[in-house]
């Protein structure tokens, strides 16, 4: 099945769209196919996958792990919808410090693609959201960082307020404070 791949006004993010095959039964798609990534240019080394169940409001994030053990992320709402959000956090990068958000939903069928160097956040928009994240690296909590959502110097406008975070992202730094090592390679 036919992967796309659109370029986003982030340098290195990706909007993500398997092809689909719907019949009188409902659908199918192929979510991941290691070569049909790879024919639509993104070749990454895939090493762990998470789910997460959340209910409506839920604010996850902005999360990242420090080289060497940075990730890149694959994510896609299964079940429900969510507002995902990536900021550029590589130094010397012409986007650095700007965010992006794509409502992904399982109608539309849409992934992201968050390479290393961004942080990483959502916010669900139902309850009962099942979220599915592909990731380039396993969880390492000695590397694990976090930045906060609400910065005024970042500006992420969520499309409703949070309605509960972890206590982690409750105190998570502002970006002038935040701990990062990620260069930008043009």
């Amino acid at each position: 099945m036919r992967v796309t791949v659109e370029e986003t006004r982030l340098p290195g993010v990706l909007l993500v769209k398997a092809g689909i095959a719907r019949d009188a039964r409902g659908f199918f798609s192929e979510i991941y196919s290691q070569p049909a990534f790879a024919e639509a240019g993104l070749d990454a080394p895939f090493v762990q996958d998470n789910l997460s169940l959340s209910a409506k409001g839920i604010f996850r994030g902005l999360h990242y792990q420090l080289e060497p053990f940075a990730m890149g992320k694959l994510v896609r709402a299964i079940r429900g919808a969510v507002f995902d959000v990536v900021v550029d956090l590589r130094a010397g990068s012409p986007t650095f410090g700007q965010w992006l958000g794509v409502t992904l939903t399982e109608e539309n069928h849409l992934a992201l693609w968050a390479p290393p160097g961004f942080a990483h956040g959502f916010l669900t928009l139902e309850d009962q959201t099942l979220f599915h994240y592909k990731c380039t690296q396993v969880h390492t909590p000695g590397a694990e960082r976090s930045v906060r959502y609400d910065d005024p110097a970042i500006g992420i406008q969520l499309p409703m307020p949070p309605a509960l975070l972890s206590e982690k992202d409750a105190k998570a730094p502002l970006l002038k404070d935040a701990e990062f090592n990620f260069r930008y390679h043009d």
